[in-house]
């Protein structure tokens, strides 16, 4: 039985309602076809209530969030009642209900009937759920950052009594936690956090590995190239450093985690300069939070955006109206190549992608190869060049069955100790999925998520307003309930 069905707790004396909003992020883990033994005789009146709101697919991943939950009974809506049967399905004791999330007034009748919303939708509705969450004096968890518009709602959510939990899923969630306990812990001892660098990636399994990216799609190809283009700023030396998107991939390098078995490239991720502030680090010269690939990563990718493949303009050949066309006129029209033969169109691509010097010209060559860009074959037209690129990659670059994702992140402390020495420690997560049951990204984000949401309905987290797990009083409650489910990191002193 996975460790996130293992706490599942008995029947409790009070019912509770929970609105759980979701999305298709960590679509690609499986899921129990039945309730647990432990509650195989348990009806239904005697577990809290839950619903499910789906957007977009319908997709059995996101109940990995809800397993651990068994003690509750979901309600599951999306927009289409058969998507919300097709999921419901296949959890007994599921209700399934119709409701679109553009619709204020749905949000709000199905949030009205409910104890706790858990809002995984994309984050630019996150705003209105919490809007109808605080109306109706409901709890709300998500696992996604605060964003400006939830954050308008926070003075109103302490006014309504309501905890608006956030950031609470792996990054951001578990890297909260471990950042904010060492680093209490450093101030309490009278020392100085001088650096601190936070890395974490989601990767396939090293022999899963198997792709000139290194990298498989859990969820929308889309969402993963568009961060790709994404500014990052960062501290260092006591100064902001900004990465426009175009130079993102150039700015990766090795990130020596001191476990030669896990070699990865890494780069910033976002805006990481307002941390100082959030782990309350001032003194910090050095804050930054990256995400980890594996190497081959960055060049690979730079190359696609060099040719245009991260453009997401409206490109009259890759209409749905137009006609048919091949990869390799694709390709080509992106380099400005008039080329008819291979190696022309090679050498084409080299001269736009600025590949002539690149260590890796031969192997990014050959990925491209492997994705087809030498092809015959007519592509998937998406309007653009992205949409394009992804509806392959999406074909190409999944998840097959019996393959097994890992989770690793690293906190790396630079700290100055009370009587002047200096000190690095770290904390390390590694975590391999279990391809018959489920996923490191799922168990690493769902767990999480499942404990606040146990502790919030248990009464055993009740600050108000929007928050993020950022002091001890939060912290604490939800790590002891982590390491008893085995997912925590590791510390050490080098």
């Amino acid at each position: 039985m996975p460790l996130c069905l293992l706490k599942i707790g008995l029947k409790r004396k009070h019912t509770h309602n929970t609105f759980l909003v979701v999305t298709v992020r960590i679509s690609f883990c499986s899921v129990p076809a039945s309730l647990p033994p432990q509650l195989s005789n348990t009806s239904f009146d005697d577990l809290r209530t839950s619903s499910l709101l789906v957007s977009g697919k319908t997709l059995t991943g996101v109940m990995d969030m809800g397993a651990r939950l068994y003690t509750d009974a979901w309600s599951i809506a999306s927009r289409t009642l058969k998507n919300a049967q097709a999921l419901s399905a296949k959890f007994p004791g599921t209700k399934a209900v119709e409701c679109d999330i553009n619709s204020d007034q749905a949000i709000a009748d199905l949030v009205a009937q409910h104890d706790l919303v858990i809002s995984l939708i994309p984050y630019i509705y996150h705003a209105k759920v919490i809007k109808a969450a605080v109306q109706h004096k409901k709890n709300v968890v998500t696992t996604s950052y605060v964003s400006p518009a939830m954050m308008e709602y926070d003075q109103a959510a302490k006014d309504a009594g309501v905890t608006v939990m956030n950031e609470i899923g792996l990054d951001p969630g578990i890297d909260h936690l471990y950042a904010v306990k060492t680093i209490e812990e450093v101030h309490n001892e009278g020392g100085k956090m001088l650096g601190f660098l936070s890395y974490c990636g989601g990767l396939p399994a090293p022999e899963n590995s198997n792709n000139p990216l290194g990298y498989k799609f859990s969820w929308s190809a889309r969402g993963v190239l568009l961060a790709l283009r994404n500014t990052a700023k960062y501290i260092d030396g006591g100064k902001s450093v900004t990465v426009p998107g175009p130079e993102l991939m150039s700015s990766a390098k090795r990130i020596e985690t001191g476990y030669p078995g896990y070699s990865f490239v890494g780069y910033p991720n976002r805006d990481s300069t307002n941390y100082g502030e959030l782990y309350h680090i001032p003194e910090a010269q050095t804050v930054l939070r990256g995400t980890l690939r594996y190497d081959g990563f960055p060049e690979f990718v730079k190359a696609l955006v060099d040719l245009g493949f991260l453009d997401d303009s409206e490109q009259a050949h890759l209409a749905s109206s137009a006609s048919d066309i091949t990869w390799k006129a694709v390709v080509a029209k992106a380099a400005g190549s008039s080329a008819k033969d291979d190696a022309t169109l090679a050498n084409d691509i080299v001269a736009k992608a600025n590949l002539a010097n690149s260590p890796r010209k031969d192997a990014i060559l050959e990925g491209m190869r492997w994705i087809g860009f030498f092809s015959e074959t007519p592509v998937t037209r998406r309007g653009n060049l992205l949409d394009t690129l992804c509806a392959t990659l999406e074909e190409k670059m999944q998840y097959e069955q019996g393959e097994r994702d890992l989770v690793f992140l690293q906190h790396r402390f630079e700290i100055e100790l009370k009587d002047g020495t200096r000190q690095v420690r770290t904390s390390t997560l590694v975590e391999y999925g279990d391809p018959n049951k489920y996923t490191a990204m799922a168990k690493t984000v769902g767990v999480p998520c499942g404990i606040a949401v146990q502790l919030i309905l248990d009464g055993k987290i009740t600050k108000t307003g929007v928050l993020a797990p950022m002091s001890s009083d939060i912290n604490n409650p939800i790590m002891e309930l982590l390491e008893k489910e085995n997912i925590g990191m590791v510390e050490a002193i080098l």
